[in-house]
Parts: C-alpha cells; sequence; structure tokens
C-alpha cells in the first residue's frame, strides 16, 4: 500500500473506532439517564394534567440510546470504509447550518422563539433547500402553531416572545 493509501486506510480504521466508542458511551449514559428518570413516574400524570416529571427524560433518552444504536450497527457496514467522511460540499452545508441556528438563537432573546423559528424554517426549506412555497408556507405557519399549543397550551411552558408578547395577550386570555 502506498503512503497516501495506507495513511487513508488507518484514518478510516480511527473513524469506525471513534464511532463505535461514541455510540457506546451515548448508549451507557441514555441508560443512566433512563435509570433516573424511572425514579419519577413517567407516564401521563392525571391530577396534574401533563406528563410526569420523568417523562421527557426518560423518552429522549430512550431515543438517543436508539440513534446510538443505529450508528453502531452503520458503523460496521463494509461499503463505510469507502465513503468519504466530508466533502468541501457537505461542510459549507454544516457551516451554513450551523450558523443559522446560531442566528436563530441569539434571535429569539428579541424577536421571540415564534418569529426566530418562522425567520429559520424560511431560511432553511426555501433558500437553502430551494423547496416550493406550498411546503414552505405550510411548515412555517404549521410549526409555530404547533409549538404554541403544545408547550404554551398543553405543557404550561412558555417560551420566550421577544418583543411579540404584546400580540400574545388575547391568546392568554382565550386558553388560561
Amino acid at each position: 500500500m502506498d503512503g497516501v493509501g495506507e495513511f487513508r486506510h488507518k484514518g478510516v480504521i480511527l473513524m469506525l473506532v471513534a464511532d463505535r466508542v461514541i455510540a457506546l458511551g451515548i448508549i451507557a449514559l441514555s441508560a443512566y439517564f433512563m435509570w433516573y428518570a424511572i425514579a419519577l413516574p413517567i407516564g401521563w400524570n392525571g391530577e396534574a394534567g401533563g406528563p410526569g416529571g420523568g417523562a421527557f427524560p426518560f423518552w429522549l433518552s430512550l431515543v438517543m440510546a436508539l440513534c446510538a444504536v443505529g450508528i453502531l450497527i452503520r458503523s460496521f457496514r463494509e461499503q463505510r470504509l469507502l465513503d468519504p467522511f466530508f466533502d468541501r460540499e457537505t461542510m459549507r452545508s454544516v457551516v451554513a447550518v450551523a450558523v443559522a441556528l446560531v442566528v436563530t438563537i441569539a434571535l429569539i432573546s428579541y424577536v421571540g422563539a415564534y418569529v426566530a423559528i418562522v425567520l429559520f424554517l424560511l431560511w432553511y426549506l426555501k433558500i437553502f433547500g430551494q423547496h416550493g412555497w406550498v411546503l414552505t408556507g405550510l411548515l412555517t405557519v404549521a410549526t409555530p402553531i404547533f409549538l404554541f399549543f403544545f408547550f404554551e397550551v398543553t405543557l404550561k411552558i412558555l417560551l420566550p416572545k421577544g418583543i411579540t408578547e404584546p400580540y400574545f395577550i388575547p391568546l392568554y386570555a382565550a386558553f388560561f
């Protein structure tokens, strides 16, 4: 094997080992979180009218463990040895989305979660993803409505509103 091929082979082996070690670590961490989450009720709490205190930590940890199992299984595929890890285009996409998420998070305290999420979805779906206006419009309208009813009405968890807070007063009057 020439020097470049040998270096690439060692790099691929190291990436596979790293995938497997990290996946096993995430599975162990998830099991730890689930173990402590079951100290609280994980089902629906009829008295409080919502999920038990351990529900979200337990179920999110279970999903995290299942994803890590998928990564572990994928790391054993032969074809993966031939796939490049990141090319320039993939790296540009990852950086663009990461920057957009940082901007979205920064905007939340000023314009509120609902406006920031709509702006992110508009950018991500229409500009970055180049999807049509119908899909973009449906998701940018449906997502904040769903989030409002899920967090604020159902779970009674208020999301940051920023300068849009006065527009939510009529909604609070209707639902609380």
